[in-house]
């Protein structure tokens, strides 16, 4: 009986699990189906929010993995991927008209879990990056 309550109960964890779109059009594991991203809007332009988003993921003490420009949007677009404490960190930059950019952040654990608290220190970072402009 145990046994078929364990097996159940392994099977919900299996179907619960899966790929999510994360913000920079790639696709992470993920366990929980929570908020997992903050988007923010600046009177800046693209450039700038790109090099502060840069500039955010090095003051947490991470590293780029990926930076691209994708060819599928009509608006400037940049993405870009990092590692911050074993996290992945995935950050988005839209040029939404001619003075304004809206970054959106998303981190994920090793094991597919939302990270939030850091999504809100690197958009705090981001926000001190162009303060500092």
């Amino acid at each position: 009986m145990k046994k078929f309550i364990f097996a159940g109960l392994a099977g919900a964890m299996i179907i619960g699990t899966g790929c999510v779109r994360t913000v920079s059009d790639t696709h992470a594991f993920a366990v929980s189906p929570v908020q997992d991203s903050v988007a923010d809007r600046y009177n800046r332009s693209c450039e700038q929010v790109y090099r502060a988003s840069c500039e955010a993921i090095k003051v947490e003490g991470g590293e780029l993995v990926r930076e691209y420009v994708p060819h599928a949007y009509t608006n400037d677009v940049r993405q870009l991927e990092g590692r911050v404490n074993d996290r992945k960190v995935f950050i988005r930059v839209e040029q939404i008209d001619a003075t304004i950019s809206q970054v959106d952040v998303e981190a994920r654990t090793p094991w597919g879990r939302t990270d939030i608290d850091l999504v809100h220190a690197i958009g705090k970072d981001i926000a001190l990056k162009l303060a500092s402009y």
